[in-house]
């Protein structure tokens, strides 16, 4: 066995990635740059052309309207994900390894479910006929039953359904690393367990939940379907927007300069995260 010696790696092999990322990020968006500085025709699509029309739209206050919208709604979907599966985290890998691979079965199926099951069956969970409100009308709760879709409650629970397993996917290997002996240690030496958990376990586990919070955030940003059916106009994310501009506008410079401008935010917001997310040892 020690005469054996391991192959060097291939010299091609870095290629492999390189032309995977060329092939699936690099060339589409440069497809997407080019359309959206063509020329609309009116009435049809567009030809060739460079004009910065598309990106002068920007500035008005409707589309920093809908920026905003899509911005707030994903990093309120990310904040409320990473708040519900931080405990819910912490919770899981204090269970039996049964349990816990019970709990990890349930949460990849839920995986499993599409965006349209999800959004359909939340719809028909909240309306007013065949809801919960008729639940709650009898229990005494409310006076008679009502409708809670569209609205934005709607829209923040089918996101926060649909992204919560993975926060909790991303948080569950660092947590169950984590020596639960450094609590102990801290709460021997003094501090409460709220004490021992704000200045122990919160301080280890920053870096997993700023992952979870981009994860979340660049997920939801792009969602398309949830808006439209919990949400009502006014909580159109740039997604809604985007596919509005290119099948019933037939305005593809505008479309591709929004899915542009959508993903330089959603990589403004990662950089920020890892910015801030980074140890002062590391800033030195």
């Amino acid at each position: 066995m020690s005469g054996l010696r391991q192959k060097p790696t291939p010299g091609w092999l870095p290629f492999v990635p390189a032309a995977w990322l060329v092939v699936f990020f690099l060339v589409p968006f440069a497809i997407m740059l080019t359309v959206s500085v063509a020329h609309r025709v009116q009435g049809g699509f567009y030809e060739p052309g460079f004009e910065f029309d598309s990106y002068m739209r920007f500035f008005s206050v409707f589309f920093g309207r809908i920026l905003l919208t899509s911005v707030l709604i994903s990093v309120g979907a990310a904040v409320i994900c990473v708040l519900l599966a931080f405990p819910f985290t912490l919770g899981l890998a204090r269970m039996k390894k049964r349990g816990q691979t019970l709990v990890l079965v349930i949460l990849l199926s839920v995986l499993s479910l599409s965006e349209v099951i999800i959004g359909f069956s939340l719809s028909t969970l909240l309306s007013k006929t065949a809801g919960i409100g008729n639940l709650f009308a009898a229990l005494g709760v409310i006076e008679e039953s009502r409708a809670y879709t569209p609205s934005l409650f709607a829209l923040m629970a089918g996101m926060c359904y649909l992204a919560l397993p993975y926060s909790v996917l991303v948080l569950y290997p660092p947590v169950s690393r984590l020596d639960p002996e450094l609590g102990e240690a801290a709460r021997m030496m003094g501090a409460s367990p709220f004490q021992a958990f704000r200045t122990v376990t919160v301080p280890m586990l920053r870096k997993p939940m700023m992952g979870a919070l981009i994860l979340v955030f660049v997920f939801t940003l792009g969602i398309y379907l949830l808006p439209q059916v919990l949400g009502q106009p006014q909580h159109w994310t740039l997604s809604v927007h985007i596919t509005d501009q290119a099948i019933f506008q037939s305005n593809l410079p505008f479309a591709a300069a929004m899915a542009v401008l959508l993903l330089l935010v959603s990589l403004a917001m990662v950089g920020l995260s890892l910015l801030l997310g980074r140890d002062k040892g590391d800033q030195a």
